[in-house]
């Protein structure tokens, strides 16, 4: 559609704009940032080596699943029907798919045999695969199995990992055993191991705990907007609890802001044949208002205040992580109605997302009652990108 592509080129607009302030470009002489960036990859030289910690193993499929993106079927924030506009994104129909969608996602396993899955203790992740913990000195083991029909891995930000643990595909002079990793084939295991040395922790303007994520990259626009991303916390040393979370945190909150597009899905074909209903080809006259009708605007997973409702006590210390990938569109600006946060040391009711982008956000909610969180882009406030909080007393 027309306003989709007007968009589009606003958003360019405005990603550049919010990155040159964000990088500096526009500072005042004289003064530097010290944050680091949190899309870095393994490019930044490792600082001093610290004590050995412990080795933390992880066994993750990529399955696929039937992702309901309105479960509830109405549009819970504004405790109605959904109207003919928000119908576009979520209603079922002659091709169209409607909030239903073949996706691909990672579960958490209790051993190798991955036989059992692990309990998950936040339904709120919702989408997103498990959160993947470590404290500064830490090993990470994955064991990942690919149960897809298509090949997949897992890509982490961060923290340090040799050729044979990227889980991208690229011509980087490496051959043999080091392209294992790059592309788990379906019904095939493979085990990345990452460490986690003190760049990869916390920074001098972070807090106890800083926010990283893993993603498939084996096709990585497909894998990400099919669903392979994940969470993952690490935490500085000396400050973790035993499973890694940090010791100053009473509840951790995760945030993941996109525009999923199932038009990139390698399930759209699936989709459309199995879910949709006839006519499974799409007219060309049809294909615009097709392609934006599979725009899916989310917060994990979920549109118009879908899913599990994050619950949060007076006084408790949340720690929110808000992170996103995608494309020009996804520029976010996660808003919390009733209460305040710092950002990098600044008090603040909302947040800017780039993407790739990864933040932290602490709160100490003062103000009772059920709030609107949501991103504060008009576009995608329309499409459903918005939920609710509730602090309770």
């Amino acid at each position: 559609m027309l306003l989709s592509k007007i968009r589009s080129h606003l958003f360019v607009m405005l990603a550049t704009a919010t990155a040159l302030l964000a990088g500096g470009m526009f500072a005042s002489p004289g003064l530097t940032s010290t944050a680091p960036s949190r899309h870095s990859h393994a490019l930044v030289s490792a600082a001093a080596p610290v004590a050995p910690g412990v080795t933390r193993t992880y066994f993750i499929a990529a399955e696929e699943v039937l992702w309901d993106y309105a479960p509830d079927d109405t549009n819970v924030v504004a405790g109605r029907s959904f109207n003919e506009d928000e119908n576009v994104f979520v209603q079922n129909g002659p091709t169209r798919i409607g909030d239903t969608y073949r996706k691909a996602v990672y579960h958490r396993y209790t051993d190798a045999s991955f036989r059992t899955r692990a309990p998950v203790k936040d339904q709120g992740l919702g989408l997103l695969g498990p959160v993947i913990r470590a404290q500064v000195g830490d090993t990470i083991k994955v064991v990942f199995k690919n149960n897809l029909t298509i090949p997949a891995s897992v890509h982490p930000h961060g923290v340090f990992y040799t050729k044979s643990s990227e889980g991208a595909p690229y011509n980087d002079g490496t051959a043999g055993s080091d392209k294992a990793d790059d592309a788990v084939q379906p019904g095939r295991t493979y085990t990345y191991t990452w460490q986690v040395p003190e760049r990869a922790g916390p920074g001098p303007m972070d807090g106890s705990s800083i926010l990283w994520m893993y993603h498939s990259h084996a096709d990585e626009i497909a894998d990400t907007n099919a669903g392979l991303v994940g969470p993952m916390v690490i935490t500085r040393k000396g400050s973790a609890r035993a499973d890694g979370s940090p010791v100053d945190v009473d509840r951790e909150v995760f945030s993941f802001f996109s525009v999923l597009n199932e038009n990139e899905s390698p399930y759209l074909d699936q989709n459309l044949a199995e879910i949709a209903q006839p006519p499974y080809e799409v007219d060309p006259s049809d294909e615009e208002a097709f392609e934006e009708s599979n725009l899916m605007h989310a917060v994990n997973g979920y549109v118009y205040g879908n899913g599990p409702t994050v619950t949060v006590r007076k006084g408790q210390r949340v720690r929110w992580y808000n992170f996103t990938l995608g494309t020009e569109v996804d520029l976010h600006t996660p808003h919390w109605h009733g209460n305040t946060a710092t950002v990098m040391g600044m008090r603040t009711d909302m947040a800017h997302l780039l993407p790739g982008d990864m933040m932290v956000a602490d709160l100490q909610p003062d103000d009772v009652g059920t709030w609107l969180f949501h991103c504060h882009v008009n576009d995608h406030i329309a499409a459903g990108m918005i939920t609710r909080y509730k602090v309770t007393g």
